[in-house]
């Protein structure tokens, strides 16, 4: 999650507008809100000092409003946690062991969620039985989704295409009315 929407995140869940947060942080006037628009909106990149003043505000480190940097221990838990709260990951325990499991409150994120992480998992227990090298493993992560070829995804066409194609069906839908009205009048 980029650091806009972190600041976004964490105003909401603050309760707090654009311009009070900017009038907090020592923005004045009209200026307040434009300013934080730009930090949100990522026309604008906060300097480190008033990352950190915005992360004592929400009262969270500055770990949790920056992009995470997965290369640290600290940054990989940032990065969980934001998982956690874009799309509903939660952490539990089964037999013992620590695991990481989709959130089913959320149907629809859970049911996107479910469908990618399945394709993930089919492809790791396919290198586990040595069904695939670790060479076609890699290939299959590092290029998905486009080499993922599980029955889970299907193409949707574009706005404009499906109205497009709704318009036709409508045409033809009233050419069969008309079509139909000619033969009964007969």
């Amino acid at each position: 999650m980029a650091i806009g929407k972190r600041i976004r995140f964490f105003r909401n869940r603050k309760g707090m507008t654009q311009k009070q947060l900017g009038e907090v942080l020592g923005f004045l006037g009209k200026t307040s809100d434009v300013r934080m628009a730009q930090y949100e909106t990522e026309a604008r990149t906060p300097k480190h000092d008033l990352v950190k003043e915005m992360a004592n505000i929400f009262d969270v480190s500055t770990h949790a409003l920056t992009v995470p940097d997965i290369d640290t221990y600290t940054g990989l838990m940032h990065t969980l946690f934001a998982l956690e709260d874009m799309y509903g990951l939660k952490i539990g325990e089964i037999d013992g062991e620590i695991c990481l499991r989709l959130d089913k409150s959320d149907c629809s994120t859970y049911s996107s969620m479910f469908d990618m992480f399945h394709a993930w998992q089919e492809q790791a227990a396919k290198l586990e039985q040595g069904e695939i090298s670790k060479e076609e493993y890699d290939q299959w992560r590092y290029k998905y989704p486009e080499l993922d070829t599980s029955t889970h995804w299907a193409k949707v066409p574009s706005q404009a295409v499906s109205d497009m194609l709704m318009e036709e069906f409508q045409k033809i839908e009233k050419e069969e009315k008309k079509t139909a009205k000619k033969k009964k009048q007969k």
